[in-house]
């Protein structure tokens, strides 16, 4: 029992440095399957992230107006995360937009050059994202909320998709081997549980809330079948974006 506490702290902490600049405080004795394990814990992360935006909010909104605010969040959570699912979308959208065969799209995603597709992407992107941040209310839920929410997105993907990419060169690779349907649906029941206790109960919410999730998942999802045959590294990151944004457009209404 003693060991399946200290390899889920582990896996726990693994999913913050994987997915934040947030230093590991805790030895971890990686392996590809203490990595598969971690995926579990990422919308837990991203709840540990949202808790931090919300609360630079509150600090911040004494000091400054609320759109200054939000811009400075927002710059936080590009540093915090090292824009990695920023990165994600713009790799993705270069390379669905410019690529005309599954090898070319490939070879686009994985270039580490920014192309147009890929820079007007984040620029509609984090000004659509600050716009509704702004319209949301209250504006500290939607900060805390989105985040975890949003994560729930490539683990769907990754329960119902193959990984279509380089294997010997992929950060996602050990996340995506083997990856368990059970550890997903223990993510789903956590994300579920804490948003039930944040958002009131409005049937128009909770519809939404499922169209963030299974909405960006299914379409997302089917466009990335038809495109690459599976997803990538890259494709996972931009359906965080792309959930946090359609999350917000309900919390903006």
């Amino acid at each position: 029992m003693k060991q399946i506490i200290s390899r889920e702290w582990q896996a726990f902490w693994l999913a913050i440095g994987f997915l934040s600049r947030i230093p590991m405080l805790v030895r971890i004795d990686y392996s590809d399957r203490l990595m598969n394990q971690c995926v579990i814990y990422f919308p837990v992360v991203g709840l540990l992230l949202g808790g931090i935006y919300a609360g630079l909010y509150l600090a911040l909104v004494h000091v400054w107006s609320p759109l200054v605010c939000l811009g400075l969040v927002t710059g936080f959570h590009l540093w915090i995360t090292g824009a990695f699912h920023e990165d994600g979308l713009a790799d993705s959208v270069d390379a669905l937009g410019g690529g005309y065969s599954l090898e070319a799209k490939l070879r686009i995603m994985k270039d580490s050059r920014i192309g147009t597709y890929g820079t007007v992407a984040l620029i509609v992107a984090l000004a659509l994202k600050v716009g509704l941040l702004a319209e949301a209310s209250p504006v500290w839920l939607a900060l805390l909320l989105a985040p975890m929410v949003a994560r729930m997105a490539p683990l769907l993907i990754m329960g119902f998709l193959p990984y279509v990419t380089d294997p010997d060169n992929s950060k996602s690779k050990p996340v995506a081997d083997n990856f368990s349907r059970t550890r997903l649906m223990l993510a789903a029941l956590f994300t579920i549980f804490v948003s039930a206790l944040l958002i009131p109960p409005e049937p128009a919410l909770w519809l939404w809330l499922g169209l963030a999730t299974l909405g960006t998942a299914l379409v997302w999802g089917a466009y990335l079948r038809r495109q690459l045959g599976g997803y990538t590294g890259d494709t996972l990151g931009a359906s965080v974006v792309f959930g946090e944004l359609v999350l917000l457009l309900g919390l903006a209404i």
